[in-house]
């Protein structure tokens, strides 16, 4: 989880083969009380489910996924979709990127589950402390 401007706020370590989709309530949970939720959340195709979307609605958080196309071919008329803040969906991407170019955490050395997330903490800590 990252806010707008691509800071990162929380990680949720799960197994390699698991969708990340369906973390989303830990991932949520995880980001510190004190910032408060989300106002939106945005996320790819890859979340346009509707147990994400029914997630967001009840913690109050407006939801900016793109829909697949089969699920606009079953409903009627497209829904509202704001596409101005589907396309800052990129700081996501971009923190993505930044942390794989951290060598520790993209080649993954570390093994044990509490060491990989010692070193995701860590580079989030370099994150804040570089210019």
């Amino acid at each position: 989880m990252c806010d707008r401007a691509g800071n990162p706020l929380a990680a949720v370590l799960t197994g390699g083969q698991e969708p990340e989709v369906v973390h989303l309530a830990a991932a949520l949970a995880a980001v510190p009380k004190g910032l408060g939720p989300p106002k939106a959340l945005a996320g790819d195709k890859g979340y346009s489910a509707n147990r994400v979307r029914a997630t967001l609605l009840a913690a109050g958080i407006e939801d900016v996924i793109a829909r697949r196309k089969d699920e606009l071919a079953r409903l009627p008329a497209p829904p509202a979709f704001d596409t101005g803040k589907y396309k800052r969906r990129n700081v996501i991407e971009r923190l993505n990127g930044w942390l794989k170019e951290r060598r520790r955490v993209a080649t993954r050395y570390e093994k044990l589950a509490v060491n990989f997330r010692a070193m995701i903490q860590l580079a989030f800590a370099l994150w804040y402390l570089t210019p």
